[in-house]
């Protein structure tokens, strides 16, 4: 499979990292507006650059495009890429807006072509091992979870680039850091059915949160308190999902949600668990995440089916997000 990335930011590198590890895929075109970002993908890997993405879109070689662009200009680009009949590898947040999300959606559909979103978090193995869990009722019936992302991002981040905590083109906190920690969320614990929030701006520059707490009730009846924040000094302090539940209870923890920090569970053996926290210990990140989403990409265009992480997905983590900041505006409960 031949790849294009559009967006030679500093996520880029992970996606042209991935593709180089694969080895039946390549990358051979990049587009940006600034010419100087795209000179390290010509010389690290022979991508031939472009100033212009309809341009770029033209070369029938290519099969699969990247988008690493702020979020506020996701819609845009996908449907132009959707309409050059090339399957999208989309960056978190799916877009800004539900309206932009269906904007992008529709184009794959109508041009058929596959749709991913990257949110690698899913393939962590303490995720993965998690998910096994659930799926088979291990823990019974959920009672309530709680989901924490503590973490330090300075003024020198925001400053980077004038899009970066604008609520037009990034978002704060939520939008951001979290939306990968809410995904895992809606993985494990279904469909939300009310949210209730909070949100500050306390110790950034910025025009979006820099500081969100909130409650879940999901369809089930369980409900998961939401706390994130990128306020932390010094550095990343916290970063879990615990899982309440009547047989189990377990923590995926640390500054980055990598090990299993508490696994107690009715119906398996102590060396079972063991068993589980020593797999998790010896490979925490497992395949790098964006490798692990466009091997799912290329998978799913062999076998002529949905990859992984669908455009379906992405919307659920944005409308999730969105009604955050909703509730957190209106002061009210919002229903989804």
């Amino acid at each position: 499979m031949n790849f294009a990335i559009i967006g030679c930011g500093f996520i880029a590198k992970k996606h042209a990292l991935a593709i180089k590890n694969i080895s039946n895929a390549e990358l051979i075109a990049v587009c940006d507006r600034v010419p100087e970002t795209m000179e390290f993908y010509k010389n690290e890997y022979g991508a031939k650059p472009y100033l212009d993405s309809v341009e770029m879109l033209k070369d029938k070689n290519i099969d699969v495009v990247c988008i690493c662009t702020p979020s506020g200009l996701h819609a845009v680009i996908a449907e132009e890429v959707a309409a050059a009949k090339k399957h999208i590898v989309l960056e978190k947040p799916i877009a800004m807006t539900l309206e932009e999300t269906d904007r992008i959606i529709n184009a794959a559909k109508e041009n058929d072509v596959k749709l991913t979103i990257v949110h690698p978090n899913r393939f962590r193995t303490a995720v993965q091992e998690t998910k096994k869990i659930l799926d088979q009722n291990l823990l019974g019936k959920i009672s309530h979870a709680n989901c924490i992302v503590n973490w330090n991002r300075g003024q020198e981040y925001y400053n980077q680039a004038p899009w970066r905590g604008t609520k037009t083109h990034d978002g704060g906190v939520l939008m951001n850091q979290a939306i990968h920690n809410l995904d895992l969320l809606l993985w494990f614990m279904g469909t939300p059915a009310e949210i209730f929030s909070m949100e500050a701006t306390r110790l950034r520059n910025i025009e979006a949160e820099d500081v969100s707490t909130g409650v879940i009730r999901f369809e089930n009846g369980a409900i998961a308190n939401v706390q994130a924040a990128t306020t932390v000094y010094p550095k990343n302090f916290e970063e879990s999902i615990t899982i309440f539940g009547e047989k189990g209870t377990l923590k995926i923890g640390g500054s980055n949600a990598l090990y299993f920090e508490h696994l107690e569970i009715q119906d398996l053996s102590e060396s079972d668990m063991k068993l589980i926290i020593e797999k998790v210990e010896s490979d925490p990140w497992g395949t790098p995440g964006h490798q692990r989403i466009i091997e799912e990409m290329i998978f799913a265009l062999e076998n002529n089916i949905d990859p992984a992480v669908t455009g379906e997905d992405g919307k659920n983590a944005l409308k999730l997000v969105l009604a955050f900041y909703e509730s957190a505006e209106s002061k009210k409960i919002i229903s989804i």
